[in-house]
């Protein structure tokens, strides 16, 4: 197997995109990234495409066609790949594997949701979740999440601004991502008295409704410097599932597709938590957040409230988490969040993410999950 690299990467704004079609999107990023990198078009062998449900969202099936004939890259071989939110980190998953096997040196992997285009984007949303035994009996995703919020206070004694600590900051990161959907700061009472949801969670507790797109350019690691003089090099990529009910699990304040994925990236990578610089979790809910750093390893079970309450995953704390923004205030286009986490931390190995950058980074993480963690990706990258 061989040694990969990423030697380009691009995002769109995320957002309420109204005037931008689902076309125009995928396009932008991929002719983005392609420029990053220095290649031209012709030099693509594969494309990967996340995307959860353009099928319910824009009505159009067969993206992996579409895309690759609108971005006027045929006759490549175009692969749709979905796993819910996941969607994205296993598109990222998926050329990294065509890479390191020979199959392929030179592969765009990329993600693109339009969600704006529906009166009620939830029941397209509600399809990752089991829908005999929870979207079918009325059961949403907030919802979901309430459940192990609720259990997680229970077991742990996490508080309500325990809870709203994990949005403070991912505002406070966005608020210096000029591609984020919602730049601007908040403050912990400003979250816990905005509109209920699904108690305890309420609305600046939940990842909002997003368009967008990202992508990156993989290839060989003995052949990223012919393009780029700051490749970014993969140290792992690991996927694992879990039930996709939460009544089917020993815990719901545990999720072990994540446990499991980030065991065996850091075996791949032959790294521990604390050789992390950065992480980008996926917190689609604040209780997320909290779950997610306790399973990847960051803290023991339980103290994940206690860590952002502290400031431990600030910036400049313990463990940056989020740079970007995250889920909730970045924005959450299903399909291409993988690949916007995966975006951020190329630019953070870089140094080129301005305002928002953790000071000498060098190693970092994203975690990408699908529904409420029936899948996890889990990818480890270096300068």
């Amino acid at each position: 197997m061989r040694d990969v690299a990423i030697i380009g990467v691009s995002q769109t704004k995320f957002g309420e995109l109204w005037d931008v079609s689902f076309r125009d999107m995928i396009t932008e990023a991929g002719l983005g990234a392609i420029e990053d990198a220095g290649v031209e078009g012709a030099d693509l062998e594969a494309m990967y495409v996340g995307n959860m449900s353009a099928g319910l969202f824009i009505k159009q099936e067969h993206i992996s066609s579409l895309i690759a004939d609108h971005a006027g890259l045929t006759p490549i071989p175009s692969t749709r790949v979905e796993a819910a939110c996941a969607s994205g980190g296993l598109a990222l998953r998926s050329g990294i594997m065509a890479v390191a096997s020979g199959y392929h040196d030179i592969v765009i992997s990329a993600g693109v949701e339009k969600m704006t285009d529906v009166v009620d984007p939830t029941p397209a949303i509600a399809t990752a979740s089991d829908q005999e035994w929870e979207a079918q009996q009325g059961v949403t995703f907030p919802s979901l999440y309430a459940m192990m919020a609720r259990r997680h206070m229970y077991e742990y004694g996490t508080t309500r601004e325990q809870l709203a600590m994990v949005s403070v900051i991912n505002h406070e990161n966005a608020s210096n991502n000029p591609r984020a959907q919602f730049p601007m700061k908040v403050t912990v009472e400003q979250v816990i008295n905005s509109t209920m949801v699904a108690d305890p969670l309420r609305l600046l507790d939940c990842s909002p409704i997003s368009d967008g797109a990202a992508a990156v350019i993989l290839c060989p690691a003995e052949m990223a410097r012919e393009y780029t003089d700051t490749p970014v090099y993969v140290k792992a990529s690991a996927q694992a599932s879990g039930t996709i009910a939460l009544h089917d699990r020993r815990s719901i304040t545990r999720i072990d597709a994540t446990v499991n994925a980030a065991r065996s990236a850091f075996k791949m990578a032959d790294l521990t938590p604390g050789d992390i610089d950065l992480v980008e979790v996926h917190d689609c809910f604040s209780i997320n957040g909290i779950l997610a750093v306790e399973d990847l390893g960051f803290f023991e079970k339980g103290e994940g409230g206690r860590a952002f309450e502290e400031g431990m995953t600030r910036i400049d704390g313990e463990i940056p988490v989020n740079p970007s923004g995250g889920l909730k205030a970045r924005g959450h286009p299903l399909g291409a969040t993988g690949i916007a986490q995966a975006a951020e931390v190329v630019w953070q190995l870089r140094g080129e993410a301005g305002k928002r950058q953790v000071e000498g980074a060098e190693i970092g993480m994203t975690h990408n999950i699908g529904g409420t963690g029936g899948t996890a990706a889990v990818h480890i990258f270096s300068r």
